[in-house]
C-alpha cells in the first residue's frame, strides 16, 4: 500500500494550517482571498469517486465545517467549493471565501492576475484563526 504525500504543486503554493480527520487543512498563499485547499489523505485518489462511500461522507463533512468556519471568521458573503484537479489530478477541494467587490468579484479567482502571498506575520495570523476556527479546543 502506498503512502499518501502532498503532490509538489499543493505543497509549494499552501501553507498547511492543520489535520482533520481525512484531510490535510492547507491555506492558499495568496492574500487576495481566504483560500483554503482540502486534501484528502489517501494515496493514488484522483477523483472523488476514488474515495470509499465513508471518506466521500467524511470529506462532505469536513467541508461543511471548513466553510462553514471560513465564512464566520472573515464575513464572507459566499463560500466556493470546487475540485478542478486540471493542474494537480490529486483529488482536493478548494473553499474560498468571497466578498463583495474582491479582486475579479464576481468572476472566478482562477487565472486571475498573480498570487500576492501572505507577509509572514500575516501568515502566521491567518492560520491560527482559521486552525482555532476550524479546530477550536
Amino acid at each position: 500500500m502506498r503512502a499518501f504525500r502532498l503532490d509538489r504543486r499543493l505543497a509549494e503554493d499552501t501553507v498547511g494550517v492543520g489535520q482533520l480527520g481525512l484531510c490535510d487543512l492547507r491555506l492558499m498563499n495568496d492574500s487576495r482571498w481566504p483560500w483554503l485547499i482540502l486534501v484528502p489523505k489517501r494515496a493514488g485518489i484522483i477523483e472523488l469517486h476514488d474515495l470509499t462511500p465513508l471518506d466521500q461522507t467524511m470529506l462532505t463533512f469536513e467541508t461543511g465545517l471548513v466553510a462553514k468556519a471560513l465564512k464566520s471568521l472573515v464575513n464572507a458573503d459566499k463560500i466556493n467549493v470546487g475540485s478542478l484537479g486540471n493542474m494537480v489530478p490529486m483529488l482536493h477541494l478548494h473553499v474560498i471565501a468571497r466578498r463583495s467587490g474582491d479582486p475579479n468579484w464576481p468572476g472566478p479567482v482562477w487565472g486571475f492576475g498573480a498570487a500576492e502571498p501572505y507577509a509572514p506575520e500575516e501568515l502566521q495570523r491567518m492560520t491560527a484563526e482559521i486552525r482555532q476556527a476550524v479546530m477550536p479546543g
